[in-house]
């Protein structure tokens, strides 16, 4: 196997396993609980977001690099999975908030991503990525707590994981010139 689908067989588990996982950390870690509400940590000097947002930014990126590596089939079957996969594990009070969040985040860093990747990698990334992370944030924390008190926590806690994700992007390019 060439070592670019390789890489986008493990970005698609990996991505998988992300979904369920920011689905458990939400209520169960975090350096505060709020009671009814998100499980909480830091993410800047005086700033707090549920702890899901460690995975979402990864999330982001990696079904672009499933989307690079295996092709535009299995970034829409990623969405697909990852959406049910979402819903599947969010306790109840969450299904609809984390389902929605998850598809309509995903469909939109698509959009972005799918026609800048092929001149711009890094630039679709980024650009998608952070699409991405506010439509989740505003969504979700809407449709879950019917607030956006978190939204700026959300926004940079994710914003670190797509930042952190440019140097291997750049490798990515040449593991994958050209989208499968």
């Amino acid at each position: 196997m060439a070592p670019a689908r390789r890489l986008g067989w493990v970005a698609f588990a990996a991505f998988l396993a992300l979904v369920p996982l920011a689905n458990w950390m939400i209520q169960h870690v975090g350096t505060a609980c709020v009671p009814q509400g998100p499980c909480l940590v830091p993410v800047a000097p005086g700033l707090m977001a549920p702890s899901g947002v460690l995975t979402v930014g990864v999330a982001l990126v990696l079904r672009d690099v499933v989307q690079r590596c295996l092709g535009l089939t299995f970034g829409l079957l990623a969405i697909v999975i990852g959406t049910g996969a979402s819903m599947l594990v969010a306790p109840a009070s969450l299904v609809v908030a984390s389902g929605l969040a998850f598809l309509i985040s995903e469909f939109a860093d698509f959009a972005v991503y799918t026609p800048l990747q092929q001149r711009r990698l890094v630039l679709a990334v980024v650009a998608s990525s952070c699409l991405g992370l506010v439509v989740d944030s505003v969504v979700f924390l809407w449709l879950a707590f019917g607030s956006l008190a978190f939204l700026p926590g959300q926004v940079v806690g994710k914003l670190w994981a797509v930042l952190f994700s440019i140097p291997f992007i750049r490798l990515l390019r040449r593991a994958a010139p050209t989208q499968a």
